[in-house]
This record gives structure tokens, C-alpha cells and sequence, in this order.
């Protein structure tokens, strides 16, 4: 699984029309688009893909469709998670994992459940997939950070193969590298994190620009992954204050707002989201324009 999810992952939007109906011709486009930029793997109906406000029916035919576009055979990450164990494991077993190899599960939000907690759901989600599992830590969203400590735990389960970490915390990710499986990876979860968590044991980054920015982000990665540091912090540099942008206003946002000028897409998105300001829309197109 290492070598399967290693290096940059693509956590795909979900395109709207300007009905807000999902867009399917659209994402079959960015699939395409971003499979030949050279990205690792793709990773289906994540948080980037504004998958609370997607219909069960909606999810089907979205992974579906990004089954089906991907011509080029990538390994394919489907996001299940939520905060009802139960409904968590019934979704696993109502989901048809044909052509998908992995599943990223985000820790339990809202509920704000103990460390012990966290420990038992990811458990039962576990012993439920019928793939390997990724956990998937991301206090910024979720109100909860799971520990090191906990997530070293899970790391024994013969079904958790690896973790992306959204935590911010380079300090936390390196206490789960150094004390890790040989076997269990750790990504970046932050695409501004992605090169110094490769210059300590880091595999790779699930990246919310690659949709735009494919071909830049995955040669980032790639010379990171080489420890030739120096050519991938120039890339970093050069991508760091759009990168900053895309989340002003939330994700995917700024990502949709990048994506519509590059003419790819509707900047249609779900309330309670709504497209960007016009200040943000500005600040995207100079920062595009500078690139």
C-alpha cells in the first residue's frame, strides 16, 4: 500500500452546474486533467469534494464517474466517515468498492469523542471495510485532534495501513514517524506541509491545488520524496501565498474559484458554502496571473 499511495494524491472537487446539479461531463474533465499532470492517486468524495451536502445516490454516481474516467488507472482513495459508528459501517456496506483500492476515514466530528473513543470507532470501521484503511486527522475541521499516541495504536490493526495528517503539528507527525510500523505511512493532509513532512519520513500529500495545479504539485512532491529539497522548496515558494489563498474562505472555495478561471468548471458550490468574494477572487487572479 506504501508504494501505491505514495507521493500526491488529488483530493477531487465535485463539480456543479449552474443549477447546483453535480456536473458530471466536468469531473470527468478534471480527472482526465489531472491524471495527466502526473498525480499519484485520486481520492473520491473527501471534505474537498463537499461530500455533507451530496445525496447518498449523488456519492454512488460520483465515485462511479471517477471510476470510470480514470482511464489512466490510478489507485482510487473513497471517503467514508462521520460521526455515528453505525452509519459509518452501514455506508461501508452500501458502497460498491469495485476499482476502489483504499478507504480514508476523518475522525468522528462534532461529538468530540475521548482518545478511547476515536481508538474503538476507527476499529469497528476497520474490521468493517473491505479495503485497506487510511485514518484522517484534521482538528481544524472536526473540533478533535487524535494523538500520536492513539494513532500509533491503530497503527497495530492489520486493516490501517496509513494516516493523513491535517493537524498542523509537525511536531505531532514526527512522534507517529519515529515510532511508527515500518509498513504504516504518513501524509500531508496540508499542501503548504507537504515538503517538510518529507524531510522527516513523510510519504507524500492528499493536495486540494493538485486539481488546478497537478503537474506543479507532484514534481514538489517527487523531488521531496528524492531529498532534493532545495528544487522542491523552490516550488514550494513560488506556490505557497496561492496555496494560502485557497483557504481564506474555506475549501474548496478557493480551489472552485481557481478552477473556474481556468475555464474547468461553474463556481457553484452548496450552501452553507458560497463562492468567493470578489476581494478573494482578485487576490486568485493576481496570485494565478503572477505564476
Amino acid at each position: 500500500m506504501i508504494n501505491k499511495f505514495s507521493g500526491t494524491g488529488v483530493a477531487l472537487i465535485t463539480p456543479f452546474d449552474a443549477n447546483g446539479s453535480v456536473d458530471y461531463t466536468a469531473l470527468t474533465k478534471l480527472v482526465e486533467f489531472v491524471s495527466e499532470g502526473g498525480v499519484n492517486f485520486l481520492v473520491a468524495l473527501g471534505t474537498t469534494a463537499e461530500t455533507p451536502t451530496l445525496t447518498s445516490e449523488e456519492k454512488s454516481k460520483v465515485l462511479e464517474c471517477v471510476k470510470v474516467a480514470n482511464t489512466a488507472n490510478l489507485p482510487i482513495m473513497v471517503g467514508i466517515g462521520g460521526n455515528n459508528t453505525q452509519e459509518v459501517v452501514d455506508k461501508i456496506k452500501h458502497t460498491d468498492f469495485n476499482g476502489v483500492d483504499s478507504l480514508l476515514s476523518v475522525t468522528p466530528y462534532y461529538n468530540k469523542p475521548s482518545q478511547q473513543g476515536m481508538y474503538e470507532h476507527y476499529k469497528v470501521v476497520a474490521d468493517a471495510s473491505p479495503v485497506p484503511v487510511m485514518l484522517y486527522n484534521v482538528p481544524g475541521r472536526t473540533g478533535v485532534n487524535m494523538t500520536a499516541d492513539t494513532t500509533l495504536r491503530l497503527a497495530q490493526h492489520k486493516n490501517i495501513f496509513g494516516t493523513k495528517e491535517a493537524s498542523g503539528n509537525l511536531s505531532q507527525m514526527g512522534y507517529i514517524l519515529r515510532d511508527k510500523p515500518t509498513d504504516f505511512m504518513v501524509l500531508s493532509g496540508d499542501d503548504g506541509l507537504a515538503v517538510p513532512l518529507a524531510s522527516i519520513g513523510g510519504a507524500g500529500l492528499i493536495s486540494v491545488a493538485a486539481n488546478a495545479y497537478p503537474k506543479e504539485i507532484s514534481e514538489m512532491v517527487r523531488l521531496a520524496l528524492a531529498q532534493k529539497y532545495t528544487e522542491a522548496a523552490k516550488i514550494h515558494l513560488k506556490m505557497m501565498e496561492l496555496i494560502d489563498a485557497l483557504f481564506i474562505e474555506g475549501n474548496p472555495v478557493g480551489i472552485k474559484d481557481v478552477l473556474t478561471n481556468m475555464g474547468m468548471i461553474a463556481n457553484t458550490l452548496r450552501l452553507p458554502l458560497v463562492s468567493s468574494s470578489p476581494a478573494l477572487t482578485d487576490k486568485i487572479k493576481k496570485l494565478m496571473a503572477a505564476l
